[in-house]
This record gives C-alpha cells, sequence and structure tokens, in this order.
C-alpha cells in the first residue's frame, strides 16, 4: 500500500490564525449549478501565535471558485492560490471582508456530504467536514461565527426554504422563484450550517419553557409520511421538558426545526435550531414501525434536542474531543429513555450493545481512546468507541460524584463554557471544580484504549465476622500503549444475605454507609476492600448496574448464579446472573455432538420467570433470551463461528423442549388482540410472546408455524407483524415466508421505510447459505446503492448474520469486499463502515484469518478513499 494519506495529530493542534465573526451565505439553486456567494467578516485572532498574514481556507475538489473580493475590491490571481482545494489569501489586514463567489452541483454528490439532492429536496450534513464541499471556509470547530443565510430557488419545486436560526424575511423574485432570509444569532461552527429547500409538508405543535415562552416545533416531511409525525413531535416535547427538570436546561430559540431525509449517512444531525433527520429514524407509526423502532426514534430524536447545549452552545474544540459532546450526550439520552421506559431493559441493551460491538473495537486493529491521539480520516472515530464508551465514562462521574454534585458539575461546565469551544479536559476540571473531586487519574479513560478486566476474589472470616473483596485491574495492551495505567472507576457492589437482602455495610477505616449498596473507589492495579459486622456468609452482587465499562473475573459457582438470577434486586445483576448460566450451558452444548438436554436447576430457574406474572414482561422476556451469537464471540478468545452457531441453536432447541407448556402459555397470556398501546406494560408483553414464538418455532412443528402465520395475518402492528415473518423466514426451507414475503413487498412497496425492514428481515436471516438470496437482493427495483439505508438494510444484515458473512469457504467476505470496491467512489463513509468487520480476522480460526487477510490485501490494491485505506492499512498492520 502506497498510499501517502496524512495523518493528524492532537498535538498539533493549534488555534486559528483568523476570527471570522460574521458569515452572510447567499446560495441560488439552479438547475445546473448552484451559486454561493460567502461574505465573511474576518480579524486576526489575537491567540494565535501565527505571524504569516495568509488566510487559508478548506474547500473540495467540486468547487468551481468564480470570483475573490476583500473590501469590495475583485483580487487577480497573485492575490491568492487555489492548490489540492485550499484557497490561501496572502497579505490579510487585521480585519477585513472577504467575499467569494463559487459554483457547485449538489445533484452530483453522492458522498451525501455539504449540499446534496435527495429526492426531490436539497438538503445538507456538514458535519464533519461537510461545509468544505459547499465553500471555502475554516472548517473546523473551533472557528465559530454568527451566520445569516439566504436561500433562492424556483418557488414551484421548492416551496419550502429553510436555514438555521429564525426566518427574517422572505418573497417572491422574477422567473418564478423565491427567496428565504434566516438569522441564527448564536456563534456557531461551520459543521452546525444547515439548509433545507423542497416540497415539504408541515406538521407543528408548540412547547412552552420554564420560563413561559412559547416555542414553535415543526417537522417537515414528504406528503406521503405526513400522518408519521406524532411520535416524534411527542417525543421532542418529551425530552424538552425533562432537560429543564433533570439539567436545567431551556431551549434558546423560538422555532425548533427536524427534516425528514431519505438519504443520510447518519441516524440524524443536530444543526442549530434545524435537526435534518434519517427518515428511518424520525418516521413512525403502529402500522409501519415497531416497538423497537419507536424507542430508537424517541432517543434520537432526544439526543438531538439534547445536543442544543452539549455540543451545539458548548461545541468541541476539534474533532480529537468528539466525544466531548457526543458521549456526554449519549448519556443524557440513555438517561432520558431509562426515565421513560424501563431502566433495568434500558441498562441491558446498553451493556449489549457495548460488550457486543465496543468491546469488539477495543480488540481490533480500530481500538482507540475515546479521545484519539490521531486520525487519517474523522468519520472513521464516530465510532462506538466515542459515543457509547463515552457515555459510559460520563456515567462513571455520575456515579462517583451522585446525582446532587453531577448536576452541579454539569451546571458549572455550561455556565463556563457557553459559546465556547472546548476540551475534554475542560469538562473534567467543571466536574471537579463543582464537586472538589480530584478526577486527574479518571482522566486515563479518555487517552487510554482497551477494555480492563477486573479480577476479583472474596474471603469470610466467620469468627471476626469480617469479609473481604481483592479486586485487581489489568489492560491489554493496544496500538497507542503497550502498558496501560491503573484506570480510576467506581465498583457499585452489595453483599446479599440468605434471604437475598442486601445487608448493611461498614467499610473497614470508614464511616458506617448507610446505603445498602456501595460504591468502592478502585485506583489501583490491585485493592483490598473490608467490610465489619458482616453476620453471615454473604453472596457478593457485583458490578451493579454495570458500573463501569470492564470485564468482570469473578469465580461464582451455579449456586450463587442461581440465588442472584432470583433474588437480585438489581436489574443488571439478576440479568447477568442469567446470562452467565445461559453461557456456560452453551459452552457445554458447543462440547457435545447432539442430545443437548437443559439441565434441570437451569431449566427451573427459566421456568419460574416465565410463570411469574408479577415481573415485568421486558424484563422476563430478557431474562430468558439467549446471548446472540455475537456477544458469545466476545466471550472466545478464538472465535469459532460454527461452533458458536451450533451450539446456540442445539441451546434454543433445548430451551423450547423442556419450557414447550410454559413458552406456550405465556404466549398466549401476553398475546393481545385489542386495541394497539404503546404502554409500556403493552410494549414489554408483545416483547414477551415474541421470544416465545420465536423459541416454539425451534421445535418444527406445524401448529407453531400455523400461530406464527395467524400472528401475520392478523396485522396488528409492525412489531408483531416483523417478528412472525422473521420467524418464518428462519425456517429451513423458506417455504411459507415466500408468499408473505412477496405479499408484504406488495403492501408496503411505496413506503421507503418498510422496504428497509423488509429489505434487513431477509438479508439477516440466520441460516446457512443465504448469500445467494443477498445477492438477488441487490438486483431488486427497490435496491439503490446510493442510499445508506439500503446499503444497511442489506449489506449490513447479511454482515450480522455471522454465520454467513464468516462462511467457511470465505464467500461472505469476497462480497463485503465487492461491495466496499463498488461503494468507496460513490460513498466512502459507508464503505469504510463495511469494512470494519473485515479488519477483525486476527480473532477467528486460521482459515477464516486467512481468507478475511485475502479480501483486505486485495482492497488495499485498489485506488482507495482516505475513509477506506485508514481501514484497511490498520487491520494490516497487526498481521
Amino acid at each position: 500500500m502506497t498510499k501517502n494519506a496524512q495523518v493528524i495529530y492532537l498535538k498539533d493542534y493549534q488555534v486559528p490564525s483568523f476570527i471570522i465573526e460574521t458569515t452572510d451565505l447567499d446560495i441560488r439553486i439552479g438547475d445546473e449549478y448552484t451559486s454561493v456567494v460567502a461574505r465573511l467578516k474576518v480579524r486576526r485572532n489575537p491567540a494565535s501565535k501565527e505571524v504569516s498574514s495568509e488566510l487559508v481556507l478548506q474547500g473540495s475538489k467540486d468547487i468551481k471558485l468564480q470570483e475573490v473580493m476583500m473590501d469590495g475590491l475583485i483580487l487577480d490571481a497573485s492575490n491568492y492560490d487555489l492548490e489540492a482545494a485550499v484557497l490561501s489569501i496572502h497579505h490579510c489586514p487585521e480585519v477585513f471582508e472577504l467575499t467569494t463567489e463559487c459554483l457547485i452541483q449538489p445533484q452530483l454528490n453522492t458522498t451525501l456530504e455539504g449540499l446534496y439532492k435527495s429526492g426531490g429536496m436539497y438538503c445538507t450534513q456538514c458535519e464533519a467536514e461537510g461545509f468544505r464541499n459547499i465553500t471555502y471556509y475554516l472548517d473546523r470547530p473551533d472557528a465559530l461565527s454568527v451566520f445569516t443565510t439566504r436561500i433562492s430557488a424556483n418557488k414551484e419545486s421548492y416551496p419550502i426554504l429553510l436555514a438555521n436560526g429564525n426566518p427574517i424575511d422572505q418573497g417572491d423574485l422574477e422567473n418564478g422563484e423565491h427567496f428565504a432570509v434566516w438569522h441564527d444569532p448564536f456563534p456557531k461552527p461551520a459543521y452546525l450550517f444547515a439548509m433545507v429547500a423542497g416540497n415539504l409538508v408541515r406538521q407543528d405543535e408548540e412547547f412552552t419553557t420554564m420560563s413561559g415562552r412559547k416555542v414553535d416545533l415543526q417537522i417537515f416531511v414528504e406528503a406521503h409520511n405526513s400522518h408519521k409525525c406524532d411520535h416524534a413531535l411527542a417525543s421532542l416535547k418529551r425530552s424538552m421538558l425533562w432537560d429543564e427538570q433533570v439539567y436545567g436546561r431551556e431551549y434558546d430559540l423560538d422555532l425548533f426545526m427536524i427534516v425528514a431525509v431519505d438519504d443520510f449517512n447518519m441516524g440524524a444531525m443536530e444543526n442549530k435550531g434545524l435537526n435534518i433527520f434519517n427518515s428511518d429514524c424520525v418516521l413512525a407509526d403502529p402500522a409501519t414501525s415497531s416497538d423497537a423502532m419507536f424507542e430508537r426514534i424517541e432517543g434520537i430524536v432526544a439526543h438531538e434536542y439534547f445536543h442544543n447545549w452539549s455540543g451545539n452552545r458548548v461545541t468541541c474544540r476539534d474533532w480529537f474531543q468528539l466525544s466531548l459532546k457526543e458521549g456526554f450526550t449519549v448519556y443524557r439520552d440513555a438517561q432520558y429513555t431509562a426515565d421513560t421506559y424501563s431502566a433495568a431493559v434500558k441498562r441491558i441493551d446498553d451493556v449489549t450493545l457495548l460488550r457486543t460491538h465496543q468491546f469488539a473495537e477495543d480488540a481490533g486493529p480500530m481500538a482507540h481512546p475515546i479521545r484519539p491521539a490521531s486520525y487519517m480520516e474523522i468519520n472513521n472515530f464516530y465510532s462506538v468507541t466515542v459515543y457509547e464508551k463515552g457515555a459510559e465514562v460520563v456515567g462513571m462521574i455520575h456515579t462517583l460524584l451522585g446525582d446532587e454534585l453531577f448536576r452541579k458539575g454539569s451546571d458549572l461546565y455550561f455556565d463556563r463554557h457557553d459559546g465556547q469551544a472546548v476540551t475534554t479536559d475542560d469538562f473534567i476540571a467543571a466536574m471537579s471544580d463543582a464537586s472538589n473531586i480530584d478526577l486527574s487519574q479518571f482522566k486515563r479513560w479518555y487517552s487510554q484504549a482497551g477494555t480492563p478486566t477486573l479480577t476479583v476474589t472474596d474471603t469470610y472470616d466467620p469468627v471476626n465476622k469480617e469479609y473481604s473483596l481483592t479486586i485487581g485491574q489489568s489492560t491489554p495492551a493496544t496500538a497507542e500503549c503497550e502498558e496501560k495505567l491503573p484506570f480510576h472507576l467506581p465498583f457499585r457492589m452489595a453483599l446479599l444475605d440468605a434471604n437475598g437482602k442486601e445487608m448493611p455495610l461498614k467499610l473497614r477505616g470508614a464511616d458506617l454507609v448507610h446505603e445498602k449498596s456501595s460504591v468502592l473507589n478502585i485506583t489501583q492495579a490491585q485493592q483490598t476492600f473490608t467490610f465489619e459486622a458482616v453476620l453471615q456468609h454473604p453472596t457478593p452482587s457485583l458490578l451493579r448496574g454495570f458500573s463501569a465499562p470492564v470485564k468482570l473475573d469473578y469465580a461464582y459457582t451455579q449456586e450463587q448464579l442461581l440465588f442472584l438470577a432470583s433474588q437480585d434486586q438489581d436489574g443488571f445483576c439478576r440479568w447477568e446472573a442469567c446470562q452467565r448460566l445461559l453461557i456456560e450451558a452453551m459452552e457445554q452444548a458447543m462440547s457435545q455432538a447432539a442430545n443437548v438436554q437443559l439441565e434441570h436447576t437451569l431449566e427451573a430457574m427459566l421456568r419460574s420467570s416465565l410463570v411469574d406474572e408479577d415481573l415485568d414482561p421486558a424484563m422476563v422476556a430478557k431474562l430468558v433470551q439467549l446471548p446472540s451469537e455475537a456477544y458469545l464471540a466476545e466471550m472466545q478468545s478464538t472465535v469459532d463461528v460454527d461452533l458458536i452457531h451450533t451450539g446456540r441453536e442445539a441451546m434454543r432447541c433445548a430451551i423450547a423442549l423442556a419450557l414447550e407448556s410454559e413458552l406456550l402459555a405465556c404466549y398466549q397470556r401476553c398475546h393481545d388482540t385489542g386495541l394497539f398501546r404503546q404502554t409500556a406494560k403493552a410494549i414489554g408483553q408483545r416483547a414477551l410472546k415474541n421470544t416465545c414464538l420465536a423459541y416454539l418455532n425451534t421445535l418444527g412443528k406445524p401448529q407453531y408455524q400455523t400461530m406464527a402465520q395467524d400472528q401475520y395475518a392478523l396485522n396488528a402492528n409492525m412489531t408483531d407483524v416483523g417478528a412472525a415473518l422473521t420467524i418464518l423466514i428462519s425456517q429451513e426451507d423458506g417455504r411459507l415466508a415466500t408468499p408473505l414475503l412477496a405479499e408484504f413487498y406488495q403492501s408496503w412497496q411505496g413506503d421507503a421505510q418498510v422496504v428497509d425492514q423488509w429489505f434487513a428481515m431477509q438479508s439477516g436471516a440466520n441460516l446457512v447459505g443465504r448469500l445467494p438470496h443477498v445477492q438477488a437482493l441487490l438486483q431488486h427495483e427497490a435496491f439503490d446503492i446510493r442510499n445508506p439505508n439500503k446499503v444497511r438494510s442489506v449489506v449490513g444484515g447479511f454482515i450480522r448474520s455471522a454465520i454467513n458473512f464468516h462462511s467457511a469457504d470465505g464467500s461472505g467476505y469476497e462480497f463485503v469486499a465487492d461491495m466496499v470496491l463498488r461503494l468507496d467512489p460513490i460513498n466512502p463513509m459507508i464503505a469504510a463502515n463495511l469494512a470494519k468487520p473485515l479488519g477483525r480476522f486476527k480473532r477467528h480460526t486460521v482459515g477464516r484469518q486467512q481468507l478475511m487477510q485475502a479480501q483486505l490485501q486485495r482492497l488495499s490494491k485498489a485506488d482507495l478513499s482516505n475513509d477506506v485505506y485508514e481501514i484497511v492499512s490498520k487491520a494490516l498492520s497487526v498481521s
């Protein structure tokens, strides 16, 4: 590989040499070209040590520069250089006005970064570095400016013209055109710029802030989606109220807008006052959206709204600080979802995502701290590490400080840095200053990659009534660091007596803890904590609520795990005990060729959960579900895909066989044919009944297949329809699913979001030999390789089906590499995401390692984008 890609280093950061105080944009949308006139009021930055008088602006190869003016005078070519998409203006005075005129062609922009056309709509996506595709600019997050945007376009084709902030003018022009002017009073970096021009309809709501101001809420969608806005609007109002109550943050403009866009690389974007959403992440109704989609949409709406403070009012100084806004905001939206739905189920879902995807990233070639020290392409660091692990790090701060001090710290952070571009160090300093707690060692979470393992041992002294926990921590080497210094982390625990009650804790050397559960400060490579007055041998409940993103190594006996699974009042620990028991059982199943049977104590534990009508049904569904194959892979030092698949399938059948009557009774109890309800209880019942239906259909009995067909035919809601169809697709011969799939598509072909689900159900089917079917989906009339949602549904769904992606003949790897090469010239960001799973070859068996490596070598010989090149080069560098 010979590509000479530039590496950007955190250590090289310097403040910008110039400040753009105001940015006035005049964007004129035409049939062939769009004209962008940018008028910038610029002054030298007094904080800069740069002595050069040259202003350097970033652009792109697709911009056609027409004219450059300084203080009203046209500059000739000797006063500026344009080279490699960088515009350098020579001999700049201390204060001046720079005007550039550029031509761009958004309709040809397939990368979906900058200004582009999605269907009949023009829209933007400028994070991280998309604004430079619109005009020449200081495209960096620490260059804040006050924006005024004038947009003009054909009125009939584009009657809606939107941009950031508040509308200040509009009117008709000649030749059937019209214009709108928007002003955002809050300084922002270019990555938060947004505009939309399209033929859209609007849904309206209103919110009254805690200070009594009226805020207009508007969602803009294509006319055929107008019935799908209610949930997003209701979610927005709930999140606005929650942010006022929990964080004291009030919305600051008079208008908040959301626009749904079909072609979008990400889930949504928090542009100031004008959030642009992937249609899949905002449009919902019961007929077309599952419960999981409803909850996901609510979480994303909340996430983007919460960014108004944690990301917009206070933004990040540079892209190395990305987790400053994303980790903090993911934590905030997780808090919101936990408060709105089931806190225990939300925590379980978050931990499952972390263990399945982030732990894998920590163990692979793309391992990086949540504040990386360098990057080649910033798009590759919109990762589960920056987002989800970043959120866990903020959660640990909350645990260490407690509710009151954490709120005090967040208030100080927002107040101290309002209107600024800051760093993770500033965030930690605010939390430390507000609480008077030293977090200097804690900051290692921002600079060290890897997943720590906590090894825990214990002893009980019945004579002195003392119980001791010894906790050691170790973190494997990663690319940025061989030897890891000890982390500072909170370890939440409790000691349970024989009746499952939490014992009062008295830690030696500390005052009596009034709460029955305790948080231990782990700061050393090994520490011992001794508890006094422990009157009986306890059962330890460890890492409660998953208080730190670590792996826990404690030698629980099966008896202890069964006790915790039935008695622990901490929802995470109860679920974790069930997971451990199920994993142990599956490991035994993997070693048996046939005749896998459920051990009677495990059978009794699962039965007790299924028959207990007092338990939250959503929690029961989690307790009885087997860990996914991806989750199990993270438990193995060397991943054997075939063994995991066959062992898990054997255990599914064993559970269904042993608990057939309980599963059937639970299904019937939870199967509600009445009016659709979106309550927590109803959502939980649907989750549980569909879990039971999936188990029953592993038995291959016609009556259960008929039950799935009947549930599909009832067409009560997309949760039940989708679950039934997915179950029928998973039947070996596909005979039952084929006509239903055709019927489903015929019914929903006009709904892009439902078609995405239809693709994903088929491509993700966990049946051996699905590649030809997935390849056929690429030829389907509804598939469009330029649409990221379609690519994620078909190719992403295939990758998630481990038994197919990791086919022993290497055909799955070859298919994904083919798609990376096909996509890279169109949309490098999406292509890079598809390439990442190939880079984790080191953890697989030798034969698969060689096959994956061969495809990486094949990719390395192509002319790759920086996005894909970084993934491939780092993967091959560890070989």
